[in-house]
């Protein structure tokens, strides 16, 4: 009988990193990062890897990015110094709606408006206070992949390779719509508002041919009162509904929204220049963008463009999967190849 393999360690902290000047010119008089780490750093801090995760995760990555971190793995922690830290906005112990603002209660609702660009240099604060002067990699998928790509541009000589997964260059006219009617729905009703607001995101976030696959237009034997004389309850209405139970359970409704409203913000153009390739002309390190073939949410087009647009050397490749936009948190096999791929470069 094989023995069962000893339990990942990983530490979870929170730094003070002190104050941050935002893009909008709004001042976060104190802001702290929660986050978890990996391995152990090198004595010449040269071996530290930074995963960036996605809308509504944390800093556990082992968890929501399973089979990729650990001794002998992808990320490993005999080799590596892997670091996930809870987004600024965040609501998992990072400075956020939930924190205290400066008369002492929660921010809630006025947490100033922040942008992917804010986020990354909260965590270059995190990065200073780690004494890790450049990253071997920044890997991310989705948000973390905007957030990744950031990471380049904002501080090219700060990343030596970059790993971006189902994520664009900036959003466009439909992710901002699927954006804006999700935190409109917040808005209306702030819990019952994120239940509905994370049936939505999960539509854009799995595809069509699996939903079919797996759910058909099946009715489900259930105790759930009826709206009225014949009502039916599908079971795909099962399965978004516990979806959002699941979120609303966990999830902070203004942090939705911060992050949601960032995302729908992100453009590497803004500032920079409209012309895509100057606008990443400066971006550090070697690339690897990946799409999912599946994706309707960040179609492969739109990331295609991204690595089309990337200095040259930059690597483009499709994840095989029939799960839609969340095919880079389930195809774990695959972005383990492709992760091994970079890191090797």
């Amino acid at each position: 009988m094989t023995a069962a393999a000893p339990p990942l360690v990983h530490r979870t902290t929170t730094a003070q990193l002190g104050s941050l000047t935002l893009e909008t010119g709004a001042v976060l008089p104190s802001v702290a990062l929660a986050y978890d780490t990996y391995g152990t750093l090198s004595p010449q801090a040269d071996n530290a890897i930074l995963i960036e995760h996605a809308l509504t995760g944390d800093s556990h990555a082992h968890e929501w990015w399973p089979g990729l971190i650990g001794p002998g793995l992808p990320l490993d922690t005999d080799r590596w110094f892997v670091v996930c830290a809870n987004v600024l906005g965040g609501c998992s112990g990072s400075t956020g709606p939930l924190t205290a603002g400066p008369d002492g209660t929660p921010w809630g609702s006025a947490f100033p408006r922040i942008s992917i660009r804010d986020t990354v240099r909260a965590e270059l604060l995190l990065a200073d206070h780690l004494g890790i002067d450049r990253w071997q990699a920044v890997l991310g998928g989705s948000m973390g992949g905007a957030r990744a790509l950031e990471t380049a541009l904002l501080a090219p000589e700060r990343v030596a390779r970059t790993g971006v997964f189902a994520a664009p260059a900036y959003s466009d006219a439909d992710q901002i719509a699927w954006g804006h009617i999700q935190v409109e729905a917040i808005r209306t009703d702030p819990v019952r508002g994120l239940g509905i607001a994370r049936q939505i995101a999960h539509l854009t976030y799995r595809a069509d041919a699996e939903l079919n696959h797996r759910f058909g237009a099946r009715q489900q034997t259930t105790d759930r009162p009826a709206e009225e004389p014949g009502d039916r309850y599908y079971t795909i209405q099962s399965y978004l509904d516990h979806q959002a139970g699941k979120l609303v359970s966990r999830f902070d409704p203004d942090s939705y929204v911060t992050l949601s409203q960032a995302l729908m913000d992100h453009d590497v153009r803004r500032g920079r220049s409209q012309d895509l390739r100057r606008a990443l002309a400066g971006a550090g390190g070697r690339f690897l963008v990946a799409a999912v073939s599946s994706d309707r949410l960040y179609t492969p087009a739109q990331v295609r463009l991204l690595a089309d647009s990337l200095p040259a050397g930059t690597s483009f490749r499709t994840i095989t999967s029939w799960a839609g936009h969340d095919g880079f948190l389930t195809e774990s096999g695959q972005v383990a190849a492709l992760i091994g791929e970079l890191l090797a470069s």
